[in-house]
Parts: structure tokens; C-alpha cells; sequence
């Protein structure tokens, strides 16, 4: 079993993180502010202007460990990692799967169910949840359509027609989503269908912060278990898309960004204030906002649950790694088909 390590985000523009000893030291204006054992890491993430050494680059890449560069607004800029050692054998399978229409259906197939099932499982809360009855009935009838899109999904032949059952419940899954905001935050956190590059509203820009994040951990998890994280099966394959691990992150999104996004809204850790926003109308989170965000977004990665499959317990943050793991067996033939995690 993997232990969890952490990711170390660095945020404070102009900071300099650089090696000393066995260690990651972070600099601002020529003082330390924090120094972690290199051990601990799993990877380090820099937002905007931060600088890193040579040496610590090298070591990173030494130790196969991720460097990731994000724009100040967490959007995703570019990755450095040491030479790739998947196994080839796991990999040779992979892309004989991904030609074949058959198994690349099968797969995408498995993802879009963990995606609508896990949304389902939100909306079901948010109705339990729900204060109006009202809208609690409006909630309920969200998770049916969800479960009718499973339907669908189970019997879609094409992928051009599961992505389109995919397409058109993410739509109502993201209209009910704004039933679960507390009535006194739904004016500052509205949010109006799914936007990205830019995002156009507050919520909209927590929930791409939140999945650049998962992202980072699906894509270190899937080059962890040997496999190529740009070869995938949902998601069409394009030059610097990692299509694997936009496969893998579709389970995870309702259950671990979108519900993280409602409590920090709800418990009032995010106001209005908290979003800059630019000409053009792009809505981004402001410095401290980031800050708030990536503390709680370590902090649920170390909750513990039971994953369904092993019957044990395990901390939140390791749930993208063993998924990955269950991926490459299901591409090696030691499992009859992909089994998404999913949630209670």
C-alpha cells in the first residue's frame, strides 16, 4: 500500500524554492518561510511567479518526483518529470486497447458510469439535505434523470452517443447543483452551466481551481502505475491532452471537487469578495481565496473511507492511485472489466 505524501503548492509570488540538503526550502525575499524533507513530497506545484533552482529541478527529476507550473490562476502550464519508466509491456496493451473500438467502448463506458453514478449520489444528498421540499423534489428528480442517463449509458453502442448521454446529463447534473447552495449564498455563487477558459462565475472558477488540482493527482497516479497518461479512451486523444487522465478524473469530480466546492460555499469560507474578476468578464479566485482552497483541498485528501472494493479503510488522497492500479489491471486481462470507485 502507497502511503500518502504530500504535495507542496507554493502560491507567494516571487518566492524561490530550491534544494538544501535533503530538503525543498521556500525563500521569499531572501528569508525562509518553510523548509519540508524532500522525502515527504510527492511533488511540488508553483502558482505563477515562482522560481525554482536548477538543483532542485534535477533532483525532483532524479527522485521521480513532479514539478508542475500553473498560472497564478491555477490554470495548467506545463509539467517536468524525469525520464518516463512505465512498464512497456502495460503500455503496448494500453494502446492495442485504445485501437480497439470495442475495448475503448468498454472503458468509456466504465468511466461515464462512475461519473453519473457518483453525481447521482450528490444530488440524492442534496435532497435529503434540502430545507424546501420544494426544491428537494427538485434535486430527486435531477438524480432520476441521472439514473435514466445510466441506462442510456449501459446501452450506448457508439462513443459519439455515450458522449452525448455524458454531454446531456453533465448539463442537468450542473443545473441542479445550484439547489444545494445555501439560499443566501445563490446570488454571489449562481452558477450558470459549466464555463471554462475562462471561467465566468465564481463557482465555476472554484470548480476549475478545484479540478486543475485533480487532475495533477490522477495524471501522477496513472505515470505511477506504468501507464501513459495521454492515451485515453472517453476523452479524444490531442497533442498535450492528458486524455487518460481526464478519464480517471470523471469519478472523482462530484465526489471530491464539486463537494468540496459546496462546503467551502456553504460554511462561508468563500464569499463574493474572495473572486477577482478581468476584463472580459474571466472570474478568478484572489491570492488568499487560493491559499483557503489548497489548505482544504490537503485536508480532505487525509480523510479516511472505505473503498467499496477492498473493504478497507483508506485516506481520500490515495483513491486516484488505487482506481489507476484497478485501470491497469483491467488493461492487462487480470480483470474482466474496470470497476470506478463509488461513493456512499
Amino acid at each position: 500500500m502507497h502511503t500518502l505524501q504530500n504535495t507542496l503548492y507554493v502560491m507567494t509570488p516571487h518566492a524561490y524554492a530550491h534544494l538544501e540538503n535533503a530538503t525543498v526550502r521556500i525563500d521569499v525575499e531572501r528569508e525562509k518561510r518553510l523548509q519540508v524533507p524532500l522525502h515527504h513530497l510527492a511533488g511540488l506545484v508553483t502558482f505563477g511567479n515562482v522560481m525554482v533552482s536548477p538543483a532542485l529541478m534535477h533532483r525532483l527529476a532524479d527522485e521521480g518526483k513532479s514539478l508542475v507550473l500553473l498560472d497564478e490562476h491555477g490554470r495548467f502550464k506545463a509539467r517536468l518529470e524525469g525520464a518516463v519508466s512505465g512498464n512497456i509491456l502495460l503500455r503496448q496493451a494500453q494502446h492495442k486497447a485504445a485501437n480497439d473500438p470495442a475495448a475503448t467502448l468498454e472503458h468509456a463506458r466504465a468511466c461515464v458510469a462512475g461519473k453519473l453514478r457518483n453525481s447521482r449520489v450528490n444530488l440524492q444528498r442534496g435532497a435529503r439535505e434540502a430545507a424546501d421540499p420544494a426544491e428537494a423534489a427538485q434535486l430527486t428528480r435531477g438524480a432520476d434523470n441521472l439514473a435514466a442517463s445510466l441506462r442510456a449509458a449501459a446501452s450506448a453502442t457508439t462513443l459519439d452517443e455515450l458522449r452525448g448521454v455524458e454531454g446531456e446529463a453533465a448539463r442537468g447534473y450542473f443545473s441542479a447543483l445550484n439547489l444545494i447552495v445555501k439560499p443566501q449564498a445563490r446570488t454571489a455563487f449562481a452558477l450558470n452551466g459549466r464555463t471554462r477558459r475562462p471561467p465566468l462565475d465564481r463557482f465555476n472558477a472554484l470548480l476549475s481551481f478545484l479540478y486543475a488540482m485533480l487532475m495533477n493527482d490522477c495524471r501522477s497516479a496513472l505515470e505511477a502505475v506504468g501507464l501513459d497518461p495521454q492515451l485515453g479512451f472517453l476523452h479524444a486523444v490531442r497533442p498535450g491532452r492528458a486524455a487518460l487522465a481526464l478519464d480517471l478524473q470523471e469519478e472523482f469530480r462530484s465526489i471530491l471537487a464539486d463537494r468540496l466546492a459546496l462546503t467551502l460555499i456553504n460554511r462561508g469560507q468563500l464569499g463574493a469578495d474572495d473572486f477577482e474578476t478581468r476584463e472580459g468578464g474571466a472570474v478568478s479566485l484572489g491570492e488568499k481565496a487560493r491559499r483557503a482552497v489548497v489548505t482544504a483541498w490537503q485536508e480532505r485528501k487525509q480523510e479516511e473511507v472505505t473503498h467499496p472494493l477492498l473493504e478497507s479503510k483508506m485516506p481520500i488522497g490515495l483513491l486516484p492511485m488505487i482506481q489507476a492500479r484497478f485501470m491497469a489491471r483491467t488493461i492487462r486481462g487480470e480483470m474482466e472489466s474496470y470497476l470506478p470507485y463509488l461513493a456512499k
